[in-house]
């Protein structure tokens, strides 16, 4: 029984592996845009999926740590021919690719930018593939305090998360009162830990 077990599993990996390196290609990066949406040799735009960097070009300015993810960012990509992975759903609402560049030693760019704070990973429908290894580069950089995760300041008693979309929102919130699955946090802390990222509506972070 063991034996038929380890076959099994054997054969599950292998289609997984070959499946993967089907859809792997490798492309040129021109240009990094911010901190995680890349420009391609070929004027295609990709938008690193799973993760969420500060906005660089907002309404009212650079957020908070937008430039040091631009700079890394354009650090770690620009110039540079690497492997991209495609993620489930191939394009974002605004017709940008979705996917993952992977550098030499095997690391994920988005991978990189969240272990040093400066983007979250942020759960999206179809581009889940690497969410374990994204949450754990998370929660290593808010462990050392590193970028965004700094200087955590709580602005609200508690925060009011929806386990179907991942964020969480202010407790006034007009959206908080129809959440159906809901999750308190006590603090920022915690939900960054567990993987939440703040809602754009009445935004909870940055305040």
């Amino acid at each position: 029984m063991l034996g038929k077990l380890k076959r099994i599993l054997v054969f599950l990996f292998c289609g997984w592996f070959f499946t993967v390196s089907a859809w792997a290609t490798e492309v040129t990066v021109v240009r990094a845009i911010d901190g995680d949406t890349v420009v391609l040799s070929d004027g295609r735009r990709l938008r690193y999926a799973g993760i969420n960097a500060p906005e660089l070009y907002g309404e009212n300015g650079p957020e908070p740590f937008a430039r040091q993810a631009w700079l890394l960012n354009r650090r770690l990509v620009e110039g540079r021919r690497l492997r991209f992975e495609p993620a489930a759903r191939p394009r974002d609402r605004y017709g940008r690719l979705l996917g993952y560049l992977i550098l030499p030693d095997g690391r994920l760019v988005s991978e990189v930018l969240v272990s040093q704070g400066l983007a979250l990973a942020c759960y999206y429908p179809g581009a889940s593939r690497y969410r374990k290894r994204l949450l754990a580069a998370q929660r290593r950089a808010l462990a050392q305090g590193k970028g965004l995760f700094g200087s955590l300041q709580d602005t609200e008693p508690y925060y009011v998360g929806n386990r179907a979309s991942r964020r969480f929102h202010r407790p006034q919130c007009p959206h908080a009162r129809h959440i159906r699955r809901k999750i308190i946090f006590h603090s920022l802390r915690e939900a960054f830990y567990a993987g939440y990222c703040p809602a754009r509506g009445c935004r909870p972070w940055p305040p």
